[in-house]
């Protein structure tokens, strides 16, 4: 897909940019190098490649599973502006 400057001047407007000729053209520059290397990654096969959740195969160590904070709900809640059964009550905003 070729862009125009047409293209980066109508993107320009539907986002309210202010957008002059000078910096139109700078920014088709960069997007045809951004479309550019997404072709060149859409070439490469990747049919026997497993995806992976991280780009590095880590481990992390777990950790005790304790609690470390002391419980303050009722503190909180002293302060709260309404509370009914350990619950915030709030205004209500959809009718």
């Amino acid at each position: 897909m070729a862009l125009k400057l047409d293209d980066v001047q109508r993107a320009a407007h539907l986002a309210r940019i202010a957008v002059d000729e000078t910096e139109a053209k700078a920014v088709l520059a960069q997007l045809t190098r951004v479309f550019e290397l997404i072709e060149q990654m859409r070439a490469v096969d990747v049919s026997g490649i497993e995806p992976m959740a991280h780009a590095q195969d880590l481990m992390l160590r777990p950790r005790p599973d304790q609690v470390t904070e002391q419980d303050q709900h009722r503190r909180f809640q002293q302060v709260a502006p309404e509370v009914e059964n350990g619950l915030y009550l709030v205004p209500r905003v959809i009718e």
